[in-house]
């Protein structure tokens, strides 16, 4: 099977300005109806065929910047039933195709924090994949919460995989690309297909997250479909910040389309599935995913602990204590 897909180069309009929910939310919704239109208008000019749009990441809030962790809860982490995901799910519907973003979202197991999740909506509407962004700087993460999210959903949900009929696909959250890790617990459960939501400092040079994109092509055999902004209006930052270089590229780690930049539809190409599976399949020196040894690292993983885990069971997220907590771990690499 063959599709396109689309790395949908979205300008993203914060809610930084807004001063209760119901403000917030009338930006959002106002955010979706813009990019429906964007969506049905590429699908007409690209093809029946387009079955895979991707956006970026911060597309409906933009990211937190003054406000405390508890502001940006009640302003712009979405409700997992609430009218934002009722309002993304009625658009997926209409449109046909498979929708991948992220946002930030409230769980009802952790009620005083939020999480920056990465979601796949399907044809008929239904969320299939939540994947919570596992490695940040300033956002809460589920390995904060580490014993209590176990508990709550399980290890498996930390590295999310749906099978669909355009290929099992995956998400990796903004910076998560850096880490191959993550990547790689995707591709150990099947993912053929990376999704990267991602809000980034675009360059013509080689930036970080560009190397780390091709690399998680090549090192897991398969494709990464990464949406960046087309800049983030609303907030005191430079809106160019974050513009240009949304790609797809092969599992070889060839860059099959790019975008420039400003909004922009320039990032689609083919998803040949059954390219994907014959490569994964013959016995080669590429088949790096058949070659690959996992014993060898697992017991250098179990004696090195560098980031704690369970740091938000006993201390209020903020962002003077996720700055603790990395100068600590600075001082455990040097000990």
């Amino acid at each position: 099977m063959s599709y396109k897909a689309i790395a949908l180069q979205l300008t993203c309009q914060t809610i930084n300005s807004c001063q209760t929910r119901d403000e917030a939310e009338v930006v959002m919704l106002q955010s979706i109806e813009r990019i429906e239109r964007q969506i049905a208008a590429s699908i007409g000019l690209i093809g029946r065929d387009t079955l895979l749009i991707v956006v970026p990441e911060f597309f409906l809030t933009g990211p937190p910047t003054d406000e405390t962790i508890e502001q940006w809860r009640e302003k712009g982490a979405l409700d997992i039933d609430g009218r934002i995901y009722e309002a993304l799910s009625a658009m997926v519907q209409r449109q046909q195709i498979y929708f991948s973003g992220n946002a930030y979202e409230q769980d009802p197991f952790f009620p005083e924090l939020y999480f920056q999740t990465s979601f796949i909506i399907g044809p008929s509407g239904d969320v299939l994949l939540r994947y919570r962004r596992l490695n940040a700087m300033f956002t809460p993460t589920p390995h904060d919460v580490w014993e209590l999210y176990l508990d709550a959903y399980g290890y498996d949900s930390l590295f999310p995989v749906v099978k669909t009929n355009i290929g099992n696909l995956a998400c990796i959250a903004s910076e998560d690309i850096l880490y191959p890790e993550m990547a790689r617990c995707l591709a150990m459960r099947g993912a053929e297909v990376l999704i990267h939501s991602t809000s980034e400092i675009s360059s013509p040079l080689l930036t970080q997250k560009n190397i780390a994109k091709r690399a998680r092509a090549i090192e897991n055999m398969a494709y990464v479909v990464s949406a960046n902004s087309a800049g983030v209006v609303g907030n005191s930052l430079p809106s160019g910040t974050t513009d240009g270089g949304s790609k797809i590229i092969d599992p070889k780690g060839m860059v099959l389309a790019e975008a420039a930049y400003g909004e922009s539809i320039v990032a689609n190409a083919d998803i040949d599935l059954a390219a994907l599976r014959e490569f994964r399949q013959r016995p080669a020196i590429g088949n790096l995913l058949a070659r690959h040894r996992l014993e060898l690292y697992a017991e250098s993983y179990a004696k090195h602990s560098n980031y704690p885990p369970n740091t938000l069971l006993s201390q209020t997220a903020e962002r003077s204590h996720f700055m603790r907590t990395q100068q600590e771990a600075i001082k455990k690499l040097y000990s």
